[in-house]
C-alpha cells in the first residue's frame, strides 16, 4: 500500500469554499480503481493549511490510473484554483 501526502495551502478567505468543493471532489477519488481510503485534516496552527492523505494499492493507481483519467480533470477543476502555492505531492511506503 502507498500513502500519498499533500500539504495544501488554501488562499486566504477561501477555506469554506475549498471544504465545500472537497466534499464534492472526494467522491471522485473514492471511486477510482486502486483507491483504499483518504482523509483531509485542517491545521490548528495555520488555519489555511490542510493535509491530504490518500492510500492507494499501488503507486501507479495514483500516478497513472488517477492522474491520467477524465475524473482527474474534474478533480482539478474543483480544487486546483484554491492552492497557493501549488502543493508538492509525495508518496510513502510502510517500513514497519
Amino acid at each position: 500500500m502507498i500513502l500519498e501526502v499533500a500539504i495544501l495551502n488554501v488562499k486566504e478567505g477561501e477555506t469554506a469554499a475549498f471544504e465545500a468543493a472537497f466534499a464534492q471532489a472526494q467522491t471522485i477519488i473514492a471511486g477510482m480503481p486502486g483507491y483504499v481510503s483518504h482523509e483531509l485534516q485542517k491545521c490548528i496552527e495555520a488555519p489555511n493549511q490542510y493535509i491530504l492523505l490518500v492510500r492507494w494499492q499501488t503507486l501507479q493507481d495514483h500516478t497513472v490510473g488517477f492522474r491520467q483519467s477524465a475524473e482527474y480533470q474534474q478533480w482539478k477543476a474543483l480544487l486546483h484554483h484554491f492552492y497557493d502555492p501549488f502543493p508538492t505531492v509525495e508518496h510513502y511506503e510502510s517500513v514497519f
